[in-house]
């Protein structure tokens, strides 16, 4: 069963989906709000959501857990101060010159370990910091529609249903003002980790050491981006990052049920996530607490539909370190070409998505994305607003989701698929 050969118009019956689409996300947005890792609104729009879409499964769960809100982002300022304190150390050596030795291996081990933690918690998505903080519960909202038969196959569509808290610099200058800031404090620590290495290893004079002391001392203001990189008071509506992902998954459902299509050995899955933005919190517990080896499945994790220049199918995640499964990604790309797209393979450099928990944990997956990797001036800003949709951007993405869809329930997961 392919969009095209159903007995509808496909082009009338997509923008119908759009339109839910479209909608929910402005209901969202007015109605509710900033939705925050493990805050009360992000509680509310997965209320609002269970009750709202259940009409378009056949079971809804809805599954609690445990986070740390701020533990993740916690990074910045807990890196920049214990550089800090480690920079202290370096230049206090000059004033202890009997201790000057001990304190600049000090520096050098903190030094590494802010390191160790930037690598750890942001690289890796590794939850270190975790323990450290405040817990609160959030949760993730699961819709199955069942098929006629037995259940052969299994696709998950995902988005998740938390915002981020603003990026400062992003804010107040976009994408150039954020990587001067970035290159900044990644610039200073480096300075920092090299001279201290070389401090140690050449114990070069005195008046080289100076000149060491004063570059680190410098370096301190450079390590500053950190203390403000985000606003920990100010959530942002996050409409097109990511509620064009949660609802661009459930019009899958919705237009199945509104167009009375039952798939005969699909089971179709949409998950509103929770807790993404505090380091992939949901989908690590979803994929703990589920098993797929049952029936083949294929996991679509989409994230930001705004930008249509920028629809790519993301075959690396996770900083470029993880690659997604090579069959899911073939489904994006042929269900991009049934769209009218030549979907590129892309990869993200810096962060990471839903589907590379997923991966993580085994499940066939990938990440389907559109939006400007610079990143686009509304990324994680006060911009991401309901006014500020790209609605041929969703309704594309609506397409191509339709389109994988019925396309894995004809097919299943396949490295190449014929025209």
């Amino acid at each position: 069963m392919k969009l095209n050969e159903l007995d509808l118009n496909p082009v009338a019956k997509v923008r119908e989906s759009t339109n839910f689409t479209v909608r929910e996300i402005k209901k969202v947005c007015k109605n509710i709000g900033p939705r925050a890792p493990g805050s009360e609104n992000e509680a509310k729009a997965q209320e609002y959501i269970k009750e709202n879409c259940a009409k378009f499964a056949d079971t809804v769960e809805q599954e609690s857990f445990m986070i740390s809100p701020r533990a993740f982002m916690a990074w910045p300022w807990l890196c920049a101060t214990m550089e800090t304190v480690a920079i202290l150390l370096f230049i206090a050596g000059a004033f202890i010159p009997a201790a000057a030795m001990i304190l600049e291996c000090v520096s050098l081990g903190i030094t590494l370990l802010a390191v160790f933690v930037i690598v750890w918690e942001f690289l890796l998505y590794k939850q270190l910091l975790d323990p450290f903080f405040k817990k609160a519960p959030s949760s993730n909202v699961i819709f199955t529609k069942k098929p006629s038969g037995d259940v052969q196959r299994r696709i998950i569509l995902s988005g998740h249903v938390d915002s981020a808290f603003e990026w400062r610099f992003t804010n107040w200058g976009g994408a150039k003002l954020l990587r001067a800031a970035i290159y900044t404090a990644v610039g200073s620590l480096a300075v920092c980790l090299i001279l201290d290495i070389l401090s140690i290893v050449l114990q070069p004079s005195d008046s080289v050491m100076f000149g060491f002391r004063i570059a680190e001392g410098v370096c301190i203001l450079g390590l500053s981006v950190g203390f403000v990189f985000d606003d920990p008071k100010r959530a942002v509506d996050g409409a097109s990052d990511n509620l064009t992902g949660v609802f661009s998954s459930l019009s899958v459902l919705q237009f199945l049920q509104t167009n009375n299509i039952q798939l005969e050995h699909t089971e179709v899955v949409a998950i509103s996530m929770g807790a993404e933005e505090c380091g992939l919190r949901g989908s690590k517990d979803y994929v703990k607490k589920h098993s797929f080896d049952d029936v083949e499945t294929v996991f679509i994790g989409t994230d930001t539909l705004h930008d249509l220049e920028y629809m790519g199918v993301y075959s690396k995640d996770l900083s470029g370190t993880l690659k997604h499964d090579s069959k899911a990604i073939a489904l994006m790309k042929k269900a991009g070409k049934l769209a009218g797209m030549d979907l590129p393979s892309m990869s993200l450099s810096l962060g990471a998505t839903d589907a590379a928990a997923m991966t993580q944990g085994g499940v066939k997956s990938v990440a389907f994305i559109a939006v400007d990797p610079a990143p686009a001036r509304y990324y994680h800003t006060r911009r991401d607003t309901a006014e500020n949709l790209n609605i041929n951007a969703i309704e594309k993405g609506v397409e191509v989701l339709l389109h994988a869809t019925f396309l894995f329930d004809e097919q299943g997961l396949k490295d190449n698929y014929e025209d």
